[in-house]
């Protein structure tokens, strides 16, 4: 089955004006499928931004064979680095930032 991972990023701690918002989403084939309530690891993931994502929401579409996970973020205070030097490190772990059409898709 396909994965589809997706986060929503934002930061607590920068001011509004160097603050960004995003949407990320990484995909992948699995015989797992998430449920909620599980803690998913990555790593494209920082502890220097958070202490982990869990899963809040698994939607399943069986037509495409295609899984849906929304993650949460388990503590949004830590933010010991950006969110921008943060995104890039999901982009270079196979994350892409997913526009705001594209989700009006899913």
């Amino acid at each position: 089955m396909k994965i589809k991972m997706l986060i929503l990023l934002t930061s607590s701690k920068e001011q509004i004006e160097n603050n960004r918002t995003q949407m990320v989403m990484k995909t992948f084939e699995s015989a797992i499928r998430p449920v909620k309530g599980d803690i998913i690891d990555d790593p494209g993931f920082d502890a220097r931004f958070h202490n982990g994502y869990e899963v809040v929401k698994v939607t399943i579409n069986y037509e495409t064979n295609e899984c849906y996970v929304s993650l949460h973020p388990l503590a949004s205070d830590l933010e010991e680095i950006c969110i921008n030097d943060y995104i890039d490190k999901l982009v270079a772990n196979e994350w892409r930032i997913v526009s705001k059409e594209e989700l009006l898709t899913y």
